[in-house]
């Protein structure tokens, strides 16, 4: 167990340094001098180099990169070109709105998904059945960014049922067409997971044995197929929080929605390297915590699987 964890940490470890060395070859890659983007095109050469030199971009480049790993691992991501302010500070402050929406979508998707699931297996080769998981297909065929758009068209604009963009502290309504449109892709995929888990199970002994029994449907469904089932469904669920977060960019930026995501996109059309460093970096870390710990709960409810 120690072995598998300790050998997991060091191997997210090492996709940390990689993301922090992609990240930082970006000011390389990418056309412009950060030092005229936060002077503006008119400044004059002696003020550009005088920045330069604050920013240590007039350094030997592996001084560049060692100096940047290691203010990364002490939490300094240095400051925006744009603000001015803090990367690690805007971040931290964009975190709760991008929160609320991911887990609020991910919680809609799996409750409706799981109970679409179910239906479809207790129902199976029904009408129920089969529209369910054409709406399942569509769900993980179709793009997130394009679904953004139309929900935004037809229910903002056409039907202004629910404002398009922003967000106000306790406003749900604001929070409904980006949490449906983030939540439709990993609620189709619950869907087909738990509708074949529960067909799996419902074909067991064990199921055969209750119902020869004379339980009720509802006790064959619930106490006995949906438990014995449920190992796949809740490590999708787990899985389904980073594709989400990983999602989020796009919604965000459709939807307006004062998050990382759209932090991110933002800083990418200002050049704004150390804030694209930042959230790139950010959302590594969450993708590699999450991993690490959905390999241990599926390791941990299914006991087939060996930890070595």
């Amino acid at each position: 167990m120690w072995t598998y964890i300790v050998r997991n940490l060091f191997n997210s470890l090492i996709i940390i340094i990689g993301v922090l060395t992609v990240t930082f070859c970006l000011l390389y890659i990418v056309p412009g001098d950060p030092a005229r983007m936060m002077l503006g095109q008119r400044a004059d050469v002696a003020s550009v180099e005088a920045v330069r030199e604050e920013l240590g971009l007039n350094k030997p480049v592996y001084i560049q990169y060692v100096r940047f790993m290691t203010n990364a691992f002490k939490g300094d991501l240095g400051r925006s070109y744009a603000t001015n302010r803090e990367v690690i500070a805007t971040i931290l402050e964009k975190v709760p709105a991008t929160a609320l929406l991911s887990i609020s979508a991910l919680f809609l998707s799996s409750l409706i998904g799981i109970i679409i699931g179910i239906i479809s297996a207790v129902k199976q080769y029904t009408f129920w059945d089969n529209a369910s998981m054409v709406v399942a297909l569509f769900g993980i065929s179709f793009p997130q960014f394009s679904f953004g758009l139309i929900m935004a068209l037809v229910f903002g604009h056409l039907l202004k049922w629910f404002p398009i963009s922003g967000y106000i502290n306790s406003g749900f309504i604001y929070l409904i067409l980006p949490m449906v449109t983030l939540a439709f892709r990993p609620l189709a995929i619950t869907a087909r997971i738990t509708r074949s888990s529960m067909l799996d199970a419902m074909s067991q002994d064990f199921v055969r044995t209750a119902k020869a029994k004379g339980l009720s449907t509802y006790k064959v469904v619930f106490k006995h197929t949906l438990r014995n089932a449920l190992n796949p469904v809740i490590t999708t669920i787990s899985a389904s929080l980073a594709a989400t977060l990983g999602g989020v960019f796009f919604i965000e930026y459709i939807f307006n929605w004062p998050g990382i995501g759209l932090l991110a996109i933002d800083s990418i059309f200002k050049l704004d390297f150390p804030m694209i460093q930042g959230t790139v970096l950010f959302s590594a870390i969450v993708f590699v915590i999450i991993n690490f710990f959905v390999d241990i709960i599926y390791a941990a409810l299914d006991p087939k699987v060996k930890l070595s």
